[in-house]
């Protein structure tokens, strides 16, 4: 497995603090390679490492709550600093309080989880000033680029607009084999870790939900039109349901929304927000008859990528004419663009126009799949492979 550098270097300033490492993600993306690689690192210069992986049935059956764990890290340390590595420690009863307690007396806690409530807002005020969390992704297209080298395969740009990054599914050499793992993946994180953890009871209702919103990444959307939509089948549906089960999704990190910005109000448009996917695999495998939805995957892709380089994301209303993203670092601004294509005239033109009224010293740029390079004066046009390989958009 490639070293995911770009995770791990944010965290290593806080090897030895006694702050809470949480390393937090959609499930399989990757979170307990990172774990891993970080704990080989501190095997250089320590030997007192407990790691513990409560997927482990031998271990979850016998640590099962807090003070079991700290009875069994106790037991095990040697004299001096310990590193402790936890893996979906969410299992554990009593994790936090546990983890509360170890902090005090010269532990370094690292741990792991998936569970949408390892980071609710709960517990976050239990942990408040004792911890500090790191969000990992599904593979962006670099990553995929050096796995499949270390893999002795090739993936295309193609490949991943419609597969998407979740690395394990590269271990697979048939796009059947890719598929049973992407379906047994979307099973567990939909049915399992959401219907089950909120003892959801419609549950026709939420998968009809869940698959509208996962077909329907890159759209706008307010609480009310979902509403409207699920309504037709779901006469008891409410406005605060659909919100409810909205939330569930974002906290599993399976979808998040993506406020506008209006420059009319020159603030942000609190009930319509863009939807995007951690993986867009979740939109294609809802596809039928390999009629895969590239232009909104795309946008998707572009998304996740901008998130990945370490931009701020919003999507701007440009006095009614939208611009898929307003891409902030720092000072620099950058309104972004995103078409499958513009080799047609009207495209080119619908693309181009939405720049109108933008200052010309801004930073304008149109991102497609096309070969042609279609820049402009006041207007950078970047083609998606090369974006792809980018580190950030000042790149030439």
């Amino acid at each position: 497995m490639i070293n995911r550098e770009h995770y791990i270097q944010p965290i290593r300033e806080f090897y030895d603090s006694d702050l809470i490492k949480i390393i937090t993600g959609i499930r399989r993306c990757g979170k307990s390679v990172i774990l891993e690689q970080i704990m080989r690192e501190i095997e250089n210069k320590a030997e007192n490492i407990i790691y513990i992986n409560f997927e482990d049935k031998q271990v979850s059956a016998n640590i099962t709550n807090g003070r079991a764990l700290i009875d069994y890290v106790e037991s095990q340390r040697k004299t001096g600093k310990c590193y402790l590595f936890f893996d979906e420690i969410q299992t554990v009863d009593g994790w936090q309080d546990a983890c509360k307690t170890l902090r005090l007396y010269d532990y370094s806690l690292f741990i792991t989880g998936s569970n949408s409530k390892l980071l609710s807002s709960e517990f976050t005020k239990e942990l408040s000033g004792r911890y500090v969390s790191f969000r990992v992704r599904p593979f962006v297209y670099k990553e995929i680029l050096e796995y499949t080298k270390e893999l002795n395969r090739e993936i295309s740009i193609n490949d991943y607009l419609i597969w998407g990054g979740f690395p394990k599914r590269f271990e697979f050499q048939s796009l059947q084999a890719q598929r049973k793992y992407l379906n047994d993946l979307d099973d567990t994180i939909i049915l399992n870790d959401l219907i089950q953890r909120h003892h959801i009871r419609k549950e026709s209702l939420f998968k009809n939900l869940v698959n509208f919103i996962l077909r329907s990444n890159g759209r706008i959307f307010s609480a009310q039109s979902i509403h409207n939509y699920i309504k037709k089948e779901h006469e008891s549906c409410s406005i605060n349901t659909v919100m409810k089960y909205l939330g569930y999704l974002e906290e599993a990190y399976i979808i998040e929304s993506v406020k506008r910005y209006s420059t009319r109000t020159k603030r942000e448009l609190s009930y319509y927000a863009k939807i995007y996917l951690a993986d867009v695999s979740f939109n294609s495998l809802r596809c039928m008859d390999n009629r895969f939805d590239l232009t909104h995957n795309l946008e998707n892709i572009i998304y996740n990528e901008l998130l990945y380089m370490g931009y701020q994301v919003t999507v701007y209303d440009n006095s009614g004419k939208e611009i898929d993203f307003l891409a902030q670092c720092g000072n620099k601004k950058y309104y972004i663009q995103v078409a499958y294509s513009v080799a047609e005239e009207k495209a080119y033109e619908r693309e181009f126009a939405a720049f109108h009224g933008i200052d010309n010293l801004s930073s304008k740029i149109l991102i497609t799949n096309d070969e042609i390079d279609y820049s402009t004066s006041i207007v950078r046009h970047i083609k998606l492979k090369d974006f792809l390989c980018m580190h950030n958009l000042d790149e030439r």
